[in-house]
């Protein structure tokens, strides 16, 4: 269930939505959508007030984060899938060119600095098709063998988890009780190492399954930069979910 409050901070009133979120223990997480929403994750069981009181706390980084938020995101130009964009690939910028033939390739190419699109017609729709279809499949593939070596690596891993890609609004990645990897397929423009981050930050859940203290020790052992990895997904993230 979600519960919906307004922080009060000077002149701004900032609504805010409250989940419970059976994965944590003791830690309240407020996290700043790329729209600007505001999202706070409760563990069960935490009143209204001590939730409201933990908000409260952090007014002044809520508020500094949503107006960053706002403005970043009112900049980011929707795509308009034509040569000469800029696509992102593992961290790097690649330039689409739309290719005009009779007979289109059904997948897109990477050739040096670009990423070349077939099409008959060279209409916006048919190139986000088969542009979003690359990005698929490359994501599948890479994922799968990051999450295969890092898994081979990592001591209390046994085998492979299984996974699969979801499209996901606010989550890199998640990781289900069953122990099921999911990963959002959005993270194949992420640079490389900021993608093993999420991938070990999901494998951690296979023996941490909250945010604890226990789970963060984890972390900061396999991963001790994991935080820098963080912040470059958090300040490239309209970039990287702009289809």
């Amino acid at each position: 269930m979600t519960k919906s409050f307004v922080l009060i901070y000077g002149d701004a009133k900032l609504p805010y939505h409250v989940q419970e979120d059976p994965k944590r223990s003791t830690r309240i997480a407020i996290h700043v959508e790329p729209n600007g929403t505001v999202i706070v994750d409760a563990p069960p069981g935490y009143s209204d007030e001590t939730v409201q009181r933990a908000v409260q706390k952090r007014a002044r980084w809520i508020t500094t984060h949503v107006t960053d938020a706002v403005q970043r995101f009112a900049l980011v130009r929707p795509r308009e899938y034509v040569s000469g964009e800029q696509v992102l690939y593992l961290g790097r910028r690649y330039l689409l060119k739309v290719v005009i033939t009779a007979k289109p390739s059904k997948t897109a190419k990477l050739r040096g600095n670009r990423l070349e699109v077939e099409s008959r017609t060279g209409d916006p729709d048919d190139i986000k098709g088969r542009v979003r279809g690359w990005y698929r499949s490359r994501a599948r593939d890479y994922l799968a063998q990051r999450l295969d070596l890092l898994s081979a690596k990592l001591s209390w891993v046994d085998t492979t988890p299984p996974f699969n890609l979801l499209e996901m609004t606010r989550q890199w990645g998640s990781c289900s009780p069953s122990g099921r990897i999911i990963l959002n397929p959005h993270l194949i423009k992420a640079p490389r190492a900021s993608v093993d981050y999420v991938i070990i930050h999901e494998l951690a859940h296979l023996i941490h399954h909250n945010h604890g203290p226990e789970f963060f020790r984890v972390l900061d052992r396999e991963v001790p930069d994991w935080n820098q990895h963080k912040q470059v997904l958090d300040g490239m993230v309209e970039q990287l979910m702009n289809e």
